[in-house]
């Protein structure tokens, strides 16, 4: 049995764990991100969780260390572009950095692209070769699989899918444009809302068919450019996956194309743990 480390770099969490080749994780720890100090304070905790972690499992052969990583960034050239949850984090050789840190093969990708292989090989994406992947959380990421491979396109920067515009009003997102999805549906803008108004139980369903609606639209602008066989909903909204559902297919029935409205929609399997796998997919698939 083959073996990786993972690496789930999140700006709110940091996460570590051993990874087999069947996706199990074997064992793992994490910590709260020292987003705002800087790369070298971030290395510090990779490295502490990295011993912790080996702790557990003295001896074992590793066939190097995945890395998934906010975004945008350059996995050919291992470096992160810009990740706005993380500060000071401009140009950042991360691969290099992990690299000379632990003496291992590290490979690094999008955190998106990372949760889509991870859901792919092991969770709700297992049988598709043409897939979605769609992470709302705090923002929303994702991460194509069309014909079994990971859709990368120019430097890797291939499905920010949160950008896409879907209004051309509405509030301006961390990117600095007007209309984003991600400004529009994520569970930070879903949250604001929230707070913007005292909500009766009436009110907190016309907010999450709001988010319905959202999420549908931009679903259905992924389903005319990708053509799926399935898109899965992961991040932290997928927990209410229930909830949303309905209102997102009604979206996507009334939007799209007729062939496009069989696509099924299903929430990710993985969990909290699609990073960590899909991140150990980086090296042992």
């Amino acid at each position: 049995m083959k073996h990786a480390l993972a690496i789930d770099l999140g700006g709110t969490e940091l996460r570590v764990g051993l990874v087999d080749e069947e996706g199990g994780i074997l064992s793992q720890c994490s910590t709260k991100t020292a987003a705002n100090d800087g790369p070298a304070a971030v290395l510090d905790q990779m490295k502490n969780l990295i011993d912790q972690v080996l702790d557990t499992r003295r001896g074992i052969e590793l066939e190097g260390i995945g890395v998934g990583s906010p975004g945008p960034l350059d996995p050919f050239e291992g470096v992160v572009i810009r990740a706005p949850t993380l500060r000071h984090w401009i140009n950042v050789p991360l691969r290099d950095m992990v690299s000379k840190m632990t003496g291992l093969r590290t490979v690094i990708n999008n955190d998106g692209n990372v949760g889509a292989l991870g859901e792919f090989h092991f969770g709700a994406g297992q049988g598709y070769q043409d897939i979605v992947y769609v992470s709302v959380g705090t923002g929303i990421g994702g991460g194509v699989i069309i014909d079994g491979r990971l859709l990368l396109g120019r430097k890797g920067l291939a499905a920010e899918i949160g950008h896409m515009s879907i209004s051309d009003v509405g509030p301006v997102c961390n990117c600095g444009n007007q209309g984003c999805w991600e400004a529009l549906a994520s569970g930070g803008a879903l949250a604001l809302r929230r707070e913007r108004h005292a909500l009766g139980i009436r009110d907190q369903t016309k907010l999450l068919e709001e988010e319905a609606r959202y999420l549908g639209i931009g679903i259905t602008n992924l389903l005319h450019i990708f053509s799926p066989e399935c898109v899965i909903l992961g991040g932290g909204v997928a927990q209410i996956f229930d909830q949303l559902v309905g209102t997102i297919t009604e979206t996507v029935q009334k939007r799209a194309m007729p062939p496009f409205r069989d696509v099924p929609i299903v929430a990710a399997t993985l969990g909290s743990n699609a990073g960590l796998v899909g991140a150990g997919c980086l090296i042992l698939r």
